[in-house]
């Protein structure tokens, strides 16, 4: 490629690269200026020491904060000490290097001395027999060892760039054959170094130039990376003929992709069209398509477009693509509230289950007959001169529904005063508790119908004999009606004997069980309308305790 007119007096002069991060996509029409952003590592070539290592924040700042992340750099070419790495800006560089694990270190290193001494191609010829003969293998061992050392053992490795050109002394064409073994010697030698991960870059100029840059390719073997320098010059006049010339941009792209190798740029920028934005969005649309492993503008004049100042329209081209969009203000989505259907409820029709009624059979009533038990009523005894006699609580009879009482009539107390009874009729009572007094004992009562077959009469416990008794004043008693349920209580007085009362005329009762008998028969009550069906019937139970027995079962 042509070189600026000022060259740099310790440095191989003539190089320079620097770039950008791709963004944009492939041929693209030129109205659509930004290209997409993307991940490809973009920088420039700003100063070949420390300078171009302090630039880079400031390009970074230009470019509204895009990350710089390849730092581009030339190891001078006019003695082997140089080519050796012996010198101090490497320093700077490995340290801008080791700062982040996503940086890469691009290191442009010459093949020969006097790399730019304007050597006629037969001693160029000469030279390119002695590399292959491994003369100056120890130069570019001292060289791997010094980049190890430093801790960048990852530096892409841009060796003898622009080969097929007619510029530097390393140039290819003189002894293309011989070119290619001494590029293999140089590798296998730095390769040979403990620790390095050097990556190879085999990098011609865009065109034809002094020969075809396909006829020095020293093999996949010894090859990583097939790069490209292009700038803004022939062969073509428009940048369609740049990708579509031979051993143009269209070329590079194929041949690496045939040798499974990936592409970068180097070296690319303005230079015989001047100020040129077309040429500059254009590139970096190809960048972006094509995806290199990287690329670097070769940042002064009559290249560049942040140093350089006569070339503001590119400029502003560059600046334009590659300035990450900031986000702008945060417009809210207005919510649009979803109108609310209610889902109309369909009550479902209760159909009521239809009750049908169990019948009921009714279970005729069969009345237990109740076998009645004979009362005998104990004659009331006056008690001899108790001075506080005790009141009798009499407890509420219940009567017995259905079984008539039998009619006892009272015995005879010998010289009693009579009491006039009460003329009604006695309810069945239940007799109440009283306080223990002397026994009299129980009168005989005839059987009124005396069984033709007697038996033993059954007899209480013995009596006790009643201790004979002073005759007290007659007095006549009040008759009382008594209540029909609770009788009042009667504070009981002395009482005069009397002669034996005249029992009352009984009412017609029904005939009762004979006392003391074996056959005992008793009505049933069924109910109105049963009775009338059935008539009127009567259970008889006929008991046989044997003749000796003086037990009563009731």
């Amino acid at each position: 490629m042509p070189r600026p007119r000022r060259r740099l007096a310790s440095t191989c002069i003539g190089t320079v690269t620097a770039g950008l991060l791709a963004t944009g996509a492939a041929l693209a029409t030129p109205e659509k200026d930004r290209p997409e952003g993307s991940d490809i590592a973009m920088g420039a070539y700003l100063d070949y020491g420390p300078p171009g290592v302090a630039r880079i924040p400031y390009l970074s700042s230009w470019l509204g904060g895009r990350n710089i992340r390849v730092g581009h750099t030339y190891l001078p070419g006019d003695k082997w000490a140089g080519i050796e790495g012996r010198v101090s800006f490497l320093e700077d560089w490995a340290d801008w290097r080791q700062a982040e694990d996503d940086r890469l270190f691009v290191l442009n290193v010459p093949m020969q001395e006097r790399n730019e001494g304007r050597v006629p191609d037969y001693r160029v010829a000469q030279l390119i027999r002695a590399g292959a003969g491994g003369r100056y293998d120890r130069h570019f061992q001292r060289l791997a060892e010094r980049l190890v050392e430093l801790g960048v053992p990852d530096t892409v490795i841009v060796l003898g760039w622009e080969m097929n050109g007619v510029t530097y002394t390393h140039r290819c064409a003189p002894d293309p054959e011989n070119w290619k073994v001494y590029w293999k010697r140089i590798v296998t030698t730095m390769r040979a170094v403990p620790g390095q991960e050097f990556k190879f870059d085999f990098a011609p100029n865009r065109g034809a130039d002094a020969i075809g840059w396909t006829k020095c390719y020293p093999g996949d073997d010894v090859v990583d990376v097939i790069g490209m320098d292009s700038y803004d010059q022939g062969p073509g006049r428009t940048f369609d003929d740049q990708i579509t010339q031979p051993y143009g941009l269209q070329q590079q792209v194929d041949f690496a992709k045939a040798h499974g190798k990936p592409i970068s740029y180097p070296e690319w920028g303005l230079f015989r069209r001047g100020d040129n934005p077309e040429y500059v969005r254009r590139m970096l649309k190809w960048i972006e398509q094509h995806k290199p492993l990287y690329h670097t503008i070769t940042d002064y004049c009559p290249h560049g477009v942040w140093q350089c100042k006569q070339n503001p329209e590119s400029s502003k081209a560059f600046r334009d693509a590659l300035t990450p969009e900031r986000p702008g203000p945060v417009v809210p989505t207005p919510v649009v509230p979803t109108p609310v259907v209610p889902t109309p409820v369909v009550p479902t029709p209760v159909v009521p289950t239809p009750v049908v009624p169990t019948p009921q059979v009714p279970t005729p009533q069969v009345p237990t007959p109740q076998v009645p038990t004979p009362q005998a009523p104990t004659p009331t005894i006056p008690k001899p001169e108790l001075p506080t006699p005790t009141p009798v609580v009499p407890t509420p009879a219940v009567p017995t529904p259905l079984v008539p009482t039998p009619q006892v009539p009272k015995p005879e107390v010998p010289a009693p005063t009579p009491v006039a009874p009460s003329p009604q009729t006695p309810l069945p009572v239940t007799p109440s508790p009283v306080a223990p007094s002397p026994l009299v004992p129980t009168p005989e009562v005839p059987d009124p119908d005396p069984d033709p077959d007697p038996e033993p009469t059954p007899r209480p416990s013995p009596a006790v004999p009643t201790p004979p008794v002073p005759a007290p004043a007659p007095v006549t008693p009040s008759p009382v009606a008594p209540s029909p349920l609770v009788p009042s209580p009667v504070t009981p007085s002395p009482v005069t004997p009397k002669p034996e009362p005249t029992p009352p005329k009984p009412l017609p009762q029904p005939t009762p069980p004979p006392v003391n008998s074996r056959h005992w028969c008793v009505p049933l009550n069924f109910g109105e309308w049963l009775s009338k069906l059935v008539g009127k019937q009567s259970v008889c139970i006929k008991l046989d305790f044997g003749k000796e027995s003086s037990f009563w079962p009731f």
